[in-house]
């Protein structure tokens, strides 16, 4: 058995994208000021990008090659992506990995994001972990933050057996810890992005991965076309019911808990490993760095998991701004996307799938 903290790190090559034709595509798509000083481009697609990562992009979907058992863990940054991954991952592994033994486990010394890496600011971009995906042990499991259209065929074809996890959060509360984020991984000397201003661009679209409206919905109708490879998740389910939710994703992945493992403690071992506290504890999560095209703190990654926090930082005015944009893009589709406002709690917007 391969050492548990150096599973799936190997080398990658072969996998770029020519540099005149990246330069060239690069200024012929649309612009916008993002987030912050930075531009993103429209990418053809018609989502929206960081510059950095269109080269990966590009990578990816002429070169990636899907196998028939991969995994994809998939979403919009900060909806519940770091804790899906180690779900996953925990889930899908056990045979080899005992998630009761967790001084042992990969996720105690390793951060889910390289365990499980994405594929366009990991795998395909210019990353020290020089992963080689060819040779990753099976399952292969992977990230991204790509819409569905932007997946390779090889993934989406209706004759692949891969699997694919979407996990979908609230709006309000995807927006705050994405602000957090951002702000948080900004250089030292670059000024701090303002709610507000951050919250107008949310609200056209204009984000990286965006429109988020566009995002979930592309996965929501993916998932109900094709039940056997999307799986659509809620974060907020997913909390309240974690043991259901896991259950479920075990079963979509073809990874069945027995009803020895049920009764011997497995599914709650695993919860155990990957709870939000158990994950912010361990060193690797505290101090360690991760790249990302550029150097981001561990730690970054668990803020506090909860649901409902934005309640704390949106105004009256930002509030029904953004509910306007949910019940526009979401109210007249048939996917039963809405907003509702409980009248016990007239500040508390629940997203509701």
């Amino acid at each position: 058995m391969d050492s548990s903290c150096e599973v799936e790190k190997l080398s990658l090559k072969g996998n770029n994208v020519d540099d005149d034709d990246h330069d060239e595509l690069l200024h012929s798509l649309p612009k916008q000021k993002g987030w912050g000083a930075y531009d993103i481009i429209l990418f053809f697609q018609n989502f929206w990008i960081v510059p950095i990562y269109l080269k990966a992009t590009l990578s990816f979907q002429k070169h990636f090659q899907a196998k028939h058992n991969d995994i994809l863990i998939v979403s919009l940054p900060k909806s519940g992506t770091t804790w899906l991954k180690v779900l996953a991952f925990a889930t899908a592994k056990r045979s080899r990995f005992i998630p009761s033994q967790i001084n042992n486990h990969p996720l105690h010394c390793s951060n889910p994001h390289t365990l499980v890496p994405f594929f366009e600011m990991d795998i395909y971009a210019n990353n020290p972990n020089n992963i080689d995906p060819s040779n990753l042990p099976e399952p292969r499991m992977f990230g991204t933050h790509l819409p569905f259209p932007s997946l390779v065929s090889s993934i989406i074809h209706n004759n692949s057996n891969c699997k694919i996890i979407y996990i979908c959060r609230s709006p309000f509360d995807t927006f705050i810890s994405y602000w957090h984020f951002f702000n948080n991984i900004l250089p030292p000397s670059a000024p701090t992005l303002p709610l507000n201003d951050a919250l107008e661009r949310y609200c056209e679209g204009v984000v990286p991965f965006g429109p988020f409206w566009s995002h979930i919905l592309s996965y929501w109708k993916a998932g109900n076309d094709t039940p056997n490879k999307v799986l659509f998740m809620k974060y907020e389910d997913l909390k309240a019911n974690t043991k259901f939710e896991l259950k479920r994703m075990a079963q979509f992945l073809n990874y069945p808990f027995s009803e020895e493992e049920e009764s011997g403690g497995v599914i709650d071992s695993i919860i155990e490993l990957c709870s939000f506290g158990k994950m912010k504890e361990m060193e690797v999560n505290k101090s360690g760095k991760i790249s990302l095209r550029s150097e981001v703190v561990n730690k970054y990654f668990f803020r506090n998991g909860e649901t409902g926090d934005w309640v704390n930082y949106f105004s009256p005015q930002m509030t029904e701004k953004l509910s306007k944009v949910i019940e526009e893009k979401f109210g007249g589709s048939d996917t039963d996307l809405s907003v509702r406002m409980p009248s016990s709690k007239p500040s508390a917007m629940i997203f509701l799938l």
